[in-house]
């Protein structure tokens, strides 16, 4: 076994309980506060959170989502120690993984993408994206394709969010005709505008079209087996086209891709 191979695995689990920290916290405090219990709401003390122990007042278990954090951020640092990203390297690669992992994870437990992490993220977005371009285009015209991708993210996303509130408008009023109370899902959220800029900043222009294409066929790909599954289950019904999904995590995928594979 190749004893190096320690140095990623350990840096691994440890960004795994950062994301699963901020994950937990951030989305109920929107700050850095101490942990509680999924089921009781206790405050965990440190050494109980960061050992991954069950709760000592109610005796809950960490959830199957840490784990899974925990194993597959492990598994990636690994991955990438032993092949990083061109474009990337592996420094700027971990920091990346991490940043994808707070969002993948918020986003689909809550469908949030906060707005602290989206400042965070542009801040990351334009030093990836300027590291990427100006290896061939110089330190001034790799920031300015880094700020272009950024914009034409944001722009698109903006028009397609204002084309979502039209939709979520509709699907309001249809409710209330057949007599139920509307709730206040978005087809798309004002998070997925400042994700795309992000996305942008560290893809720059014209790759930032790339990811965002590449999510808009999965999340539509998944969106169809949804329905197709509703339909062989019978289960299908109007309101299964009124279905949200969070866009953010495809978006993610695609840019991951393009960075990454």
């Amino acid at each position: 076994m190749n004893v190096t191979l320690l140095i990623p695995a350990v840096l691994g689990w440890i960004a795994g309980l950062f994301i699963n920290y901020v994950s937990d916290v951030l989305p109920l405090t929107r700050r850095f506060s101490q942990p509680v219990c999924r089921h009781c709401q206790t405050p965990l003390s440190w050494s109980d959170y960061l050992l991954l122990r069950s709760c000592p007042q109610c005796g809950t278990a960490r959830s199957l989502r840490t784990w899974l954090v925990q194993l597959l951020t492990t598994i990636a640092f690994v991955y990438f120690w032993l092949f990083p990203s061109k474009a990337l390297g592996i420094p700027l690669g971990m920091l990346v993984i991490v940043y994808f992992g707070i969002i993948t994870v918020i986003d689909l437990e809550h469908r949030l993408i906060l707005f602290p992490t989206s400042i965070a993220g542009a801040l990351l977005g334009l030093i990836v994206g300027t590291s990427i371009h100006s290896r061939v285009d110089g330190l001034l015209l790799g920031a300015g394709k880094s700020l272009l991708g950024g914009l034409f993210g944001f722009g698109v996303m903006f028009v397609l969010y204002q084309l979502g509130t039209l939709v979520a408008r509709y699907r309001a009023r249809k409710m209330v005709a057949e007599g139920r109370v509307p709730d206040d899902e978005e087809a798309l959220g004002g998070g997925d505008m400042y994700l795309a800029g992000v996305l942008g900043l560290m893809l720059g222009w014209p790759f930032i079209w790339d990811a965002l294409l590449l999510g808009v066929l999965l999340g539509g790909l998944v969106s169809f087996l949804f329905i197709a599954a509703l339909f062989i289950r019978r289960r299908y019904s109007s309101d299964a086209l009124m279905t949200f999904i969070p866009y953010g995590p495809y978006f993610i995928f695609g840019a991951f891709y393009l960075l990454f594979l």
